[in-house]
């Protein structure tokens, strides 16, 4: 088990190293500007998405889940950031059409910038993981499907939050994330 975990790390971290850290940023400084953040994905993409939005709560900014019950329509100066290895995922690519319709901001996190959804998109952040596909252009993993993918999405996105609150400080302390924690547990 040590053996796999310390291959799974180096792969992390050698998926990380290759990262633009401008793009992290660029996407960083579009959420701090947007109305409002609309987030989706599918799968466990959709899950690093989430779990993205809930960062986004806690550090204040308002924030929604595409698909849940409550979350409103998306308009001008709001901000829709897709998760999407491959950039094609045929749902997501449909919000990012219906979005730029409304003039909405796009975003997305994805291996492969010039997909379909690219071409809607303002700002891409591009992960060299290995995804489903598992294309040759991918680098080798000995994970499942697009695990390498989604676990460094998760871990980009969470680096998201760290410079948003260092740079973006205001009444953000610990205490005041935990404040916005759930307390129905």
């Amino acid at each position: 088990m040590k053996k796999i975990l310390n291959t799974i790390a180096g792969e992390i971290q050698e998926v990380l190293a290759h990262v633009d850290a401008e793009q992290t940023v660029q996407l960083a400084e579009q959420i701090q500007k947007a109305d409002r953040i609309f987030i989706a994905g599918t799968g466990r993409s959709g899950l690093a998405g989430k779990m993205f939005a809930m960062r986004l709560m806690h550090s204040g900014y308002q924030v929604y889940v595409v698909g849940e019950t409550i979350t409103p329509s998306l308009e001008s100066g709001d901000l829709l950031l897709l998760i999407s290895g491959s950039g094609g995922t045929a749902s997501l690519l449909n919000y990012a059409k219906k979005a730029k319709e409304i003039e909405a901001m796009v975003t997305l996190v994805t291996t492969n910038p010039q997909s379909a959804i690219g071409e809607y998109s303002s700002q891409i952040v591009r992960i060299p993981a290995a995804t489903k596909k598992r294309l040759e252009s991918e680098p080798e993993t000995i994970q499942p499907l697009g695990s390498q993918f989604d676990q460094s999405a998760h871990l980009i996105l969470d680096s998201i939050i760290v410079y948003l609150l260092q740079t973006y400080p205001g009444n953000r302390s610990e205490a005041s994330l935990n404040q916005k924690h759930t307390n129905l547990e």
